[in-house]
């Protein structure tokens, strides 16, 4: 299967993070182990497994710690250090919270923990999804910062800022524009826009700002149903449909086209298509 060449990339992240708790972890560098798009690696990493990248590390950090102090004779401290811990009470803190017991509790057992292994999330729900080649389309939005369920603010605000300065004939769809990937970073710290996509001209000042959303191919989910279902939605696109698909991610946020609003729709009947641009 296609999905094959996915996991052989994920499992050489995990070989790489491994032999190199010392030193350069970084999203970038783990992309590029894992030959895939700096901005769609941790998407797809935590989308096939289940856990973040950074809490990926520190299982393999507390992996390897507990490898070493049975079998090896370095003292708990040097241990910590070797693994990425440089205060040793941290490290015997986290150690506990995995297995239960302290370090040095785990070493007077002798008891070996099983391979380690990737994580591998379990059964994905079915969404529609098609490829579709789409020109390129001048935005204008609203920032957003924090949570992207708070995002509805943001959109009132574009929408009552464009229609108060008339800009109401040359408003296209409503879109969300995402660009952090959650996970990656703290949630108040994500980064997404609010707004819409232009037909015409207009003239954009603050809080309005312009965003290009660009051209070419691009995978496109279906997703009916409430707001709150669409991390499983991007679950599945990222976790399933894409290592299975062939396809390759192409830098640059995904973004969400609303078919309607919860304005006059029911939850149930709310239509999302999520837009992930493909190679």
């Amino acid at each position: 299967m296609v999905r094959h060449a996915y996991e052989d990339r994920l499992l050489r992240v995990l070989d790489y993070v491994y032999a190199h708790l010392d030193g350069d972890l970084s999203l970038d560098t783990l992309a590029d182990v894992a030959a895939l798009s700096r901005f769609h690696f941790h998407r797809v990493f935590s989308a096939m497994t289940g856990e973040t990248v950074a809490g990926f590390i520190r299982r393999v950090r507390l992996y390897k710690a507990s490898h070493l102090l049975v079998r090896g004779e370095d003292e708990i401290e040097c241990i910590a250090q070797l693994c990425g811990y440089p205060n040793p009470r941290s490290f015997a803190r986290a150690f506990q919270d995995a297995f239960g017991l302290t370090p040095t509790a785990f070493r007077a057992r002798g008891v070996e923990m099983p391979p380690l292994r990737l994580t591998e999330k379990g059964d994905y729900v079915m969404y529609e999804i098609t490829i579709d080649d789409r020109a390129p389309a001048p935005f204008a939005g609203v920032a957003h910062k924090g949570d992207y369920m708070e995002i509805g603010q943001a959109f009132e605000v574009a929408a009552k800022t464009a229609l108060s300065r008339g800009m109401g004939p040359v408003l296209g769809p409503m879109v969300g524009v995402y660009f952090s990937n959650p996970g990656e970073v703290p949630v108040e710290e994500m980064q997404s826009m609010a707004g819409f996509i232009l037909t015409g001209d207009a003239r954009l000042e603050p809080p309005l700002e312009p965003f290009a959303l660009s051209g070419g191919r691009y995978a496109v989910l279906r997703h009916v149903g409430p707001y709150t279902g669409l991390r499983q939605a991007y679950d599945y696109l990222y976790g399933k449909w894409l290592p299975e698909s062939g396809e390759e991610p192409r830098d640059g946020p995904p973004f969400e086209i609303y078919e309607n609003t919860p304005m006059d729709t029911a939850p149930e009947d709310l239509v999302t298509l999520i837009c992930a641009p493909i190679r």
